[in-house]
């Protein structure tokens, strides 16, 4: 039989006895601390010697951190297909895609039925475990709409929601050893998993043309499907070897509780077996596959992607169109998108390597991802190529009494307020803690204390950066400080951030007001409004929302930071607000900042579709005017959300020229969503004179007229300058693409 190119894996399998309660969980420990690749357990749900194997597979899973777990193989029949899915995915989101499934169809039915389990026959158990696998797929399969509807005869939904998709396509491998068991393997399973000491001679090859030939028959390659054998610590390293090669063995999981006996096959027989299968496969020419797709997922892909030239340090963590966890790149919190290939590297070399694959792909778009909130950033695209930076989501406190802080990109803003709490410190990061941090501390971030502590990026101490060249590089005030500047406010045009260091500041509680007004007077509401924000203290910072009219009546929607433990002083500096309008409702509470930034986070799946349309701008005052033709947009319903946030204050206080963000003197920040059929378009060109500049995130538009408004010309140019100098083929072009200058005036600067 034919080696089918599998990478070799090894593995173990350990009793789960509960008797010590803690052994299976060492021998785990232990096992990935050998290096094997994956940790096993047997599941007799029945049996009271044995830890319940869910339970154990979980708790290995959290004292753990590499190695892959698995049943071996997890008994169906008592444990039905929906729960199961879902048990499935959360694990494996939970470790990071290390849960793989394995399942058996049943045996041992007398104790089944004593369980309170189902009584079938053999066959019965086998058509059984095909309808399981139809609704484990079903309940993955996230990316589908409609309500999961299986009638099968021994396992049934109706209507049943799906998801969530677990971290990776998890693989489901199927113990058997008679044919029709065999055949299912062919048609619906990625992988065959005997036991060695259960099998006659011939078995291998038998199994395998059977389970070959029901491949073919279903329109799948063999090669689709993983061989994995239990094997006893007797085995010798050449039978090993010759399963590899002779019987398509990849994967072998090695029976046994004894310490010794782990350590001896670590350090002696797995070298001896790679060293074998390696010379083996050298002499027959046979490629080594990472991964292999269904003939479905295959014909999914995206025209104009070197799908098979992708790095071998990314391959077997990129994620397809035709892959089951590709349903979280189809929805961002406000975009839809359908990437052809989604690079999620793990470590900064393998940055490196999607951005030299993303080089290769110049002509596609590139967008990166941290959170998926991307309004303004397309960090979702169509057939492009998508980096997911998420696994790069590190918050440690250097020092907690400087309040210097590292934190990843991929972190969540809510992330970074939990961690931060406990020690009193906070940074001002937006107003919703589900904005990941990479996009928002790169293009400047307007936050709860922006009017006392300034943007996120005045707080910003250095940068690590992966450079179109795939170069990592550290910029701060002292390395690469030109780098530096234009990071802090045109950062996504440079490279791809992968660590930043801030120092954070001393927050303990503080007052959250949320006040709605009648707004009826809306243009002497938003005058009001923005008088009263600008002559707060600066403990206050807040963001007001309209929308157009209900009924006769205009509400706005106030939620106001006020950096205060004492309710006096919280109230005292509230007054104000108080008086612009008639209240309708308010609510004012202490809270500490993990709290506010947890008030506003949908943690479900996000589901947008579509474009999203909103445009953005900076104004140094609320004067009449634009209040009066605010009001006027409002009243004709071109926008449904109408945020103005307060910024002014400490954010005046950088010098303008200071970093790549320039518009300092803008008291306010202005935010509006509408569609195009709302003239929502034709409104804003209306409001355009009362515009100083625009603050990126809250964007939709492109091209160069949008860039020319968010940086003053100064800066454009300087920016320019060094996209010369940084990026000069423009890779990082799809976040509002800065041009580079002419060589010539670049390499003279």
């Amino acid at each position: 039989m034919p080696d089918y190119g599998h990478p070799l894996r090894f593995g173990t399998f350990i009793t789960p006895t509960n008797s010590p309660a803690q052994r299976p969980v060492e021998l785990a420990v232990l096992s990935e601390e050998l290096g094997f690749d994956l940790v096993t357990f047997q599941d007799h749900p029945y049996q009271p010697g044995f830890h319940d194997t869910w339970t154990l597979l979980t708790w290995v899973a959290a004292r753990t951190e590499r190695i892959h777990l698995s049943g071996n193989v997890l008994n169906s029949p008592l444990r039905p297909p929906a729960v199961l899915a879902r048990s499935a995915a959360s694990l494996d989101l939970l470790s990071r895609g290390r849960f793989e499934l394995g399942l058996g169809a049943g045996g041992f039915w007398d104790a089944i039925v004593a369980m309170g389990g189902p009584a079938w026959t053999p066959g019965q158990g086998v058509d059984a475990l095909g309808e399981a696998i139809e609704i484990i797929r079903g309940v993955w399969d996230a990316a589908e709409r409609r309500p999961l509807r299986v009638n099968g005869e021994r396992w049934h939904v109706d209507g049943a929601k799906r998801g969530p998709a677990p971290a990776h396509d998890i693989p489901i491998w199927l113990g058997a050893l008679k044919p029709r068991m065999l055949r299912l393997i062919g048609r619906v399973g990625d992988g065959w998993l005997p036991s060695l000491p259960y099998l006659q001679p011939g078995d291998l090859q038998r199994g395998n043309q059977t389970i070959d030939e029901a491949a073919t028959k279903a329109g799948r390659q063999p090669s689709e499907i993983v061989r994995l054998l239990n094997v006893g610590p007797q085995t010798t390293p050449d039978e090993l070897v010759r399963y590899a090669l002779d019987d398509g063995i990849s994967t072998f999981i090695f029976m046994g509780d004894d310490p010794g006996m782990l350590r001896q096959i670590a350090g002696e027989v797995v070298p001896r077996v790679r060293e074998g299968v390696t010379a083996g496969r050298a002499r027959s020419g046979t490629g080594v596959t990472a991964r292999v797709r269904s003939s479905i997922a295959l014909a999914k892909r995206k025209a104009g992607i070197d799908y098979d030239g992708l790095p071998a340090s990314l391959t077997s963590r990129a994620i397809e169109p035709g892959d089951a966890s590709y349903a979280r790149y189809t929805s961002g919190y406000l975009r839809g998108g359908a990437p052809g290939l989604v690079l999620r590297p793990q470590t900064y070399d393998e940055v490196a390597d999607a951005v030299h694959f993303a080089a290769r792909h110049r002509e596609l778009p590139l967008g990166v991802f941290s959170a998926g909130h991307g309004l303004s950033g397309r960090s979702l695209n169509h057939g492009g190529l998508v980096i997911d930076v998420g696994a790069f989501n590190e918050i440690e406190v250097l020092d907690a009494d400087s309040g210097h802080v590292r934190i990843g990109p991929g972190a969540r803003w809510l992330d970074v307020a939990r961690a931060l709490t406990p020690y009193g410190l906070a940074l001002t990061s937006g107003d919703y803690g589900g904005v990941g941090v990479g996009g928002l501390a790169t293009a400047g971030g307007v936050g709860w204390f922006a009017r006392e502590h300034g943007l996120t990026i005045d707080h910003l101490l250095s940068v690590d950066v992966v450079l179109a060249t795939g170069e990592l590089v550290h910029a701060s005030a002292d390395e690469n400080p030109e780098l530096f500047w234009a990071m802090r406010g045109a950062g996504a045009n440079f490279g791809v951030a992968v660590s930043f260091e801030f120092t954070a500041d001393r927050v303990e509680q503080l007052g959250f007001a949320q006040l709605a007004f009648d707004a009826s007077d809306t243009a002497g509401f938003l005058t009001r409004w923005g008088a009263t924000v600008e002559a707060s203290d600066r403990r206050v910072t807040g963001s007001v929302i309209l929308s157009g009219r209900r009924g006769s009546r205009q509400l706005a929607q106030a939620m106001i930071a006020v950096d205060s433990a004492d309710p006096d002083t919280i109230i005292e500096l509230l007054q104000p607000f108080a008086e612009i309008a008639p209240l309708v409702d308010q609510s004012v509470a202490l809270a500490t900042y993990e709290q506010v930034m947890a008030a506003f986070v949908d943690e479900g799946a996000q589901q947008a579709q579509g474009e999203p349309l909103s445009h953005s701008a900076l104004l140094t005052h609320l004067t009449p005017e634009f209040a009066a033709d605010a009001a006027a947009l409002l009243e004709a319903g071109a926008s449904y959300f109408f945020q103005l946030r307060a910024v002014g204050g400490a954010v005046a206080d950088v010098p303008s020229d200071a970093t790549a963000y320039g518009w300092r003197d803008a008291n306010f920040s202005l935010a509006a969503f509408g569609t195009r059929s709302s003239g929502l378009d034709e409104w804003w060109r209306r409001l355009a004179p009362h515009f100083e500049g625009m603050y990126l995130s809250f964007e939709t538009d492109l091209g160069p007229e949008v860039v020319a408004r968010a940086f003053p010309p100064a800066h454009l140019d300087r920016l320019r300058e060094l996209k010369g100098r940084f990026d000069p083929t423009g890779l990082f072009r799809d976040n509002f693409y800065i041009e580079p200058a002419p060589v010539s005036q670049s390499s003279a600067a």
